[in-house]
This record gives C-alpha cells, structure tokens and sequence, in this order.
C-alpha cells in the first residue's frame, strides 16, 4: 500500500474495521447468508469509491481492511457499510427478521484502527490467520 497524493494533500486513509451482529447471534453459519453479507459490503465500497484490501465475514463478525477517500470520515464509512448491509440482507432473507427481532442486524459497536502505524501485510496477515474454519458446512 504507497502513500498517495491528493490536491493538498499526501498520505494514506486506511483501516482495520470490526463489527458484530446484534446479541452476538450467528447468522453467517449460513454460507449463503454470508456470501451474500460480503457481496453487500463490496457493493457499498465500489458505489463509494473505497478500496477493500481484505475482507472476512467469519461465523460471528467482519473483519474489513479498507482505504477511505479522504472526504470520508470513519464513522460514515461504518454507517454505510452496517446500514446498507442490513438493509440488503434483511430485504434478502426476510427470515432474519425472526432471528434479530428488534429489526437491528449489526451491534451498535465497532473496531476501528488506522493502518499508518504498521505494514498493510501485517493486518492482512492478521485478518487471513483469525480464519479458525474455512468451510462452514
């Protein structure tokens, strides 16, 4: 990952995100469920013009390491990938309304960590290791 030059300005704007959905259900023990959570969160990054580096949808949360625009902040970034997701999947799969009753899909937390500070290989890394399975069925 280089640094990259803007019109008044030089860097980069990556991070690791991490978020649950809500009461630490386990929606994505579904493949399809997850094939489709994963397909959603690619569809928000190229509508937005964000970079996905890595992505993971595990059994219990998403591992996200992505470049912003600079004319993004964090929590924007979260808000469309969690909201957008959501809505998709809930449109999708109308049973999940059954499974997250309040009509929440994600927790309201998050994990957010800025990539400057170590190797873009190294939370790549990080991301492909925290994979204890690799096949859900």
């Amino acid at each position: 990952m280089d640094l990259k030059s803007f019109k008044h300005s030089f860097g980069q704007n990556a991070f690791h995100f991490v978020w649950k959905p809500k009461y630490a259900r386990d929606p994505f023990k579904f493949e399809l469920v997850r094939v489709d959570c994963e397909f959603f969160i690619r569809e928000v990054a190229c509508r937005h013009g964000f970079k996905i580096y890595e992505l993971h949808v595990a059994v219990d949360h998403v591992h996200l390491f992505v470049e912003l625009p600079t004319t993004i902040s964090v929590s924007k970034a979260l808000q469309l990938f969690k909201g957008y997701s959501a809505f998709k999947l809930f449109r999708k799969h109308p049973w999940l309304r059954n499974h997250f009753r309040t009509g929440h899909f994600w927790s309201p937390g998050k994990f957010f960590r800025s990539v400057g500070n170590t190797t873009s290989e190294a939370v790549a890394h990080y991301i492909e290791s925290s994979q204890p399975w690799t096949n859900l069925s």
